[in-house]
């Protein structure tokens, strides 16, 4: 699949490797131009584009940037990915760094404000695990205690995509539901960063 990530810290990064070891087509954008991502590219094997050129006939679109830098993309970035795109948000609210998004204080999940911010549905995951955890733990499908991942989303095909990929680069995908359950797995959440199998973290889940 041709995947752009929006976003070149710990998590995109790190997810670029992953995904380009898995024969992917990855593209990789931050917020100062491909010019200063030449280490990134090296490490990863991703190809270094600009944000507006990131989703450009992208299958799935990964945003992985500070949450208070999703009012401030360009409208309409997403248009140019493909049809039914999946959108993947792996972003975490973190209100000292973020500062206050009143509709997430008033008890809107922190997705479905990325979801009205970018104009399209959006499949969570990837928010409540350790970076560095992306390239330790991957392991065969089957594998005992093989680390799990919560995915949720209202769109059922993009979730399916999203669902397919979380397996394919070593994890085991656990669907949480629609997008308002993505509060199960947001930080503070028992599910928020424990590394458990799915039994585990189905029933962290539930806990929350």
């Amino acid at each position: 699949m041709k995947i752009g990530i929006i976003g070149a810290g710990h998590i995109g990064g790190n997810l670029a490797q992953l995904l380009v070891q898995h024969g992917h087509d990855v593209s990789i954008a931050n917020s100062r131009g491909p010019d200063t991502l030449t280490d990134v590219a090296k490490r990863t094997g991703a190809t270094p584009v600009t944000v507006a050129e990131a989703p450009r006939d992208a299958d799935v679109v990964i945003v992985a940037l500070p949450l208070k830098a999703i009012a401030g993309l360009p409208a309409g970035l997403l248009d140019t990915a493909r049809p039914g795109a999946a959108v993947i948000d792996t972003m975490n609210y973190y209100p000292q760094r973020d500062g206050q998004i009143s509709p997430i204080d008033g008890g809107a999940t922190s997705s479905r404000w990325v979801s009205e911010q970018l104009g399209r549905p959006v499949v969570k995951v990837f928010n409540n695990i350790f970076a560095q955890q992306l390239l330790d733990r991957p392991t065969p499908p089957g594998t005992g205690g093989r680390r799990a991942i919560p995915v949720a989303g209202d769109d059922p095909a993009t979730k399916v995509v999203v669902l397919n990929l979380v397996d394919e680069i070593g994890f085991d995908a656990v669907d949480v539901g629609g997008l308002d359950e993505s509060w199960r797995f947001q930080q503070g959440t028992p599910a928020s960063g424990p590394d458990v199998d799915a039994g585990a973290l189905v029933q962290l889940l539930a806990e929350a």
